[in-house]
Parts: structure tokens; C-alpha cells; sequence
């Protein structure tokens, strides 16, 4: 058995995209738009928009929070499987790019399931923090210098067996080059190696687009 993975070509992301992702005209036309914009790779894949889809429905979410919204093509794809009664609470800070977001969300119906508030994700959380646990996933994928108070942060506010999904996991392979240590490349690299010893979790790190970690609050810490 071949432990190596199959490099994404071009050919082979075109052929994913056809076979493998069900992307309607609206999401596609999001995804053109920010692609177009400074900053566009920002966004989330395709796949990984309809990965996020498939654990909310699969898992039975009904609140999500996410911390990065960007142009909301990652918000759109979760809160259209949410339930009706779901709620999806979105931080970040950049109107301008949020704006893009709820334009799209309208568009789709689903802007009555989200709730976006822009602030300091991070002050947000720890605001959060006095609550009891109450998040069913979240979904990371904000300024990722501040990942590792980020997962602390999440943790707290994530319900016994929820699921937190951390994005940029690999950052563009550079977490496995020794030579690379500015600031964002180490923070992701203690991240990740916090979370793969973390008794109070379970993870799976799957390497698929930049990377993304599943980590499953454990009933009993």
C-alpha cells in the first residue's frame, strides 16, 4: 500500500470538481468573484465548502460558529444544512468582504440562520467563554498567529463531543519545512502539535487542500 497521496494537478482538480463536488451556479459565481479579488485564495475549496456541509448534516449540528468568514462561501455551504432552526454565528472584521457575504446568503435564503457580528474574534470568544459550553461545531479558519489561543478558546466554548474543524492546517506545506519559521508557519506548528497530544480530544488531520483537522471534544475530559 502507497502511504504517499496523489498530487492534485490541475487535470486531476478539474476532474474532482466535475465528479466529486456538487457546486450549484450560485456558489460558483461566489467562488469567481473572490477569486477575482486581492486576497481571493483566502477562500475555501470547492470541496472543502461541501466536506463542512456533509459533517453538519451528517452529525446533526444545529449551532456552528465560525471565526473568518471572508466572502461566506464557507458560511453558505453550512448553513444551508443546517435545520431550519439552526444558527450559525460568524465573526470577522473585514466589512468589506462580509458585505459580499450576506449579499450571497440573501440570495440563497439562508441569511435568517446566520448571525454575523464584526469584532476581535478572538475578545468575542473569551466574551463567550462565560457561558456554559454551547457551540455544536466550529469552524477556524481566521489570523492564524493566534491559532494556538484560538483552540484553547474554542475549546472552552464547544460542547462535550462537539466537533471543532481547524483550517490551513499544512499552510502551503510549509509546517514540514524545517527552514521555514516566521511567525505564522511556527504558530500553526504548535497548534498542531498540541492538538495531536491532547488527551481532552480525539483528531484526524486530513490532507486535502491546505489541510483541515477534525477535533472531537471528548465527553469527559
Amino acid at each position: 500500500m502507497n502511504s504517499r497521496h496523489v498530487p492534485i494537478t490541475d487535470e486531476l482538480q478539474k476532474y474532482l470538481l466535475n465528479v466529486g463536488v456538487r457546486e450549484d451556479s450560485l456558489l460558483a459565481r461566489l467562488r469567481d468573484e473572490t477569486l477575482a479579488m486581492r486576497f481571493g485564495h483566502m477562500q475555501v475549496s470547492p470541496e472543502q465548502g461541501q466536506f463542512l456541509a456533509f459533517l453538519v448534516d451528517l452529525l446533526g449540528v444545529k449551532s456552528i460558529l465560525e471565526i473568518g468568514v471572508f466572502t461566506g462561501y464557507s458560511s453558505l455551504c453550512m448553513a444551508r444544512a443546517l435545520p431550519e432552526d439552526g444558527v450559525l454565528l460568524g465573526l470577522d472584521n473585514q466589512k468589506k468582504f462580509t458585505d459580499i457575504a450576506q449579499a450571497y446568503w440573501q440570495e440563497a435564503g439562508v441569511d435568517n440562520k446566520i448571525e454575523l457580528k464584526l469584532c476581535d474574534a478572538l475578545a468575542e470568544i473569551n466574551r463567550l467563554r462565560k457561558k456554559a459550553p454551547n457551540f455544536d461545531m466550529i469552524f477556524l479558519d481566521a489570523d492564524k498567529e493566534r491559532y494556538p489561543a484560538y483552540y484553547e478558546a474554542c475549546l472552552a466554548i464547544l460542547k462535550p463531543g462537539g466537533l471543532l474543524v481547524v483550517d490551513n492546517v499544512l499552510w502551503y506545506g510549509n509546517v514540514a519545512k524545517a527552514s521555514v519559521t516566521e511567525p505564522i508557519t511556527e504558530a500553526i506548528r504548535f497548534v498542531n502539535e498540541t492538538i495531536v497530544t491532547d488527551k481532552r480530544v480525539e483528531m484526524v488531520m486530513l490532507p486535502f487542500s491546505d489541510g483541515m483537522t477534525l477535533v472531537k471534544k471528548k465527553l469527559q475530559q
